[in-house]
C-alpha cells in the first residue's frame, strides 16, 4: 500500500524543480564541517519548509557524501492518539520528487522486535511529522528506502521499548540512519522559548535519553516529538554511538519576524 503526500503544495512545494531548488538552497547555506566518520542518527525539525528547512538542513548536510542502505524515521503522531507506535511495513510513499520505497524486510524485523510496534495506517494519513524529511531523503539519498514508525502516547515505557527493539532489528545494519522527526518549544516568546530548548539540546548534547526523558515528564511542553528523539538517542546509545553534536538552533521568529510567539528548531546528528 502506498503513501500520499499529504501537505505537498501546502508545507512544501509540490513542484519538483522549485522544491529542488528551494531544498538546495537551504543545503548550500547550511556551513556544516564535514564529519569524520558516518552519523548514526539525526535529528530534523518538522514545520513548513521555508520555516525550519534552513535548520534541518544542517543535519542533511551531512548525508551529502555518505551513502546508507536505509533510514529509519520516528515522528510524533499529531492527530492519532494510540498507545505504542505505528509501522508503515510496504509500498512507498509519494513526494514531488517521486516515489520512495518503504522495505519491507527491515520492517519486519522492526516489528517482530516488540508488541508495541502494530500497524495502524490511519495514524500516518494526515501526519506530517515524517513527510516533511522525505525532501531531504528523496533529494540527497536518491533510491534509498525507508522505513516508517509514528508514536502515539510518548510514554517513557514506549519510547524505550522502541529504542531497544531498533538497536537490536539493526544491530548487524550498519548502514540503516536514523532519524527522530521533533520540533521544540511552541508559541513561547523566543527568550522563554531558549531558555527551555537548551534543556532539550543539553541532554541531547550528552547523548542522555534518560535525562531527556525526565525533562519531557517533567514539562512536556519542551517538545513536540520528544518520546522519538529518546528512542532514537537510546538506539544509537545501544549500537556504540558516543558523541552527539547540535548543529543548528533557531526558531520560526527568525522567518517570520515575530519573536513574541516561537516554535523551536534544532538539527543535531549523532555518532
Amino acid at each position: 500500500m502506498n503513501r500520499r503526500a499529504a501537505v505537498a503544495g501546502a508545507w512544501y512545494s509540490d513542484d519538483p524543480s522549485r522544491l529542488t531548488d528551494e531544498l538546495d538552497r537551504y543545503l548550500d547555506r547550511a556551513d556544516v564541517k564535514p564529519a569524520s566518520g558516518r552519523a548514526r542518527a539525526l535529528i530534523a525539525p518538522h514545520a513548513g519548509l521555508m520555516y525550519s528547512g534552513p535548520v534541518a538542513a544542517f543535519a542533511y548536510k551531512l548525508l551529502n557524501d555518505a551513502s546508507y542502505g536505509a533510514v529509519v524515521l520516528v515522528g510524533p503522531s499529531h492527530f492519532v492518539p494510540f498507545r505504542g507506535v505505528s509501522i508503515w511495513s510496504a509500498g512507498a510513499w509519494e513526494t514531488p520528487l517521486g516515489m520512495v520505497a518503504v522495505e519491507p524486510d527491515l520492517a519486519g524485523m522492526i516489528r517482530a522486535e516488540s508488541e508495541a510496534i502494530v500497524e495502524l495506517p490511519a495514524a500516518h494519513g494526515r501526519e506530517h511529522s515524517l513527510e516533511m524529511q522525505l525532501p531531504f531523503i528523496a533529494r540527497l539519498l536518491p533510491g534509498v528506502p525507508i522505513v516508517p514508525l509514528v508514536m502515539g502516547h510518548q510514554t517513557r515505557e514506549t519510547a524505550f521499548e522502541l529504542g531497544d527493539a531498533l538497536a537490536r532489528a539493526i544491530e548487524n545494519r550498519s548502514d540503516v540512519l536514523l532519524v527522530a522527526s521533533s520540533d521544540l518549544s511552541h508559541y513561547e516568546d523566543a527568550d522563554v522559548a531558549a531558555r527551555m530548548d537548551a534543556v532539550m539540546i543539553r541532554h541531547i548534547e550528552a547523548l542522555d535519553p534518560a535525562g531527556l526523558m525526565t525533562a519531557l515528564e517533567e514539562e512536556p511542553r519542551h517538545a513536540c516529538g520528544g518520546g522519538p528523539m529518546v528512542s532514537v538517542l537510546q538506539a544509537a546509545r545501544l549500537l556504540g554511538a558516543t558523541e552527539a553534536h547540535v548543529l543548528r538552533y533557531a526558531d520560526s521568529g527568525d522567518v517570520s519576524g515575530d519573536k513574541s510567539s516561537v516554535v523551536g528548531y534544532l538539527a543535531a546528528a549523532v555518532f
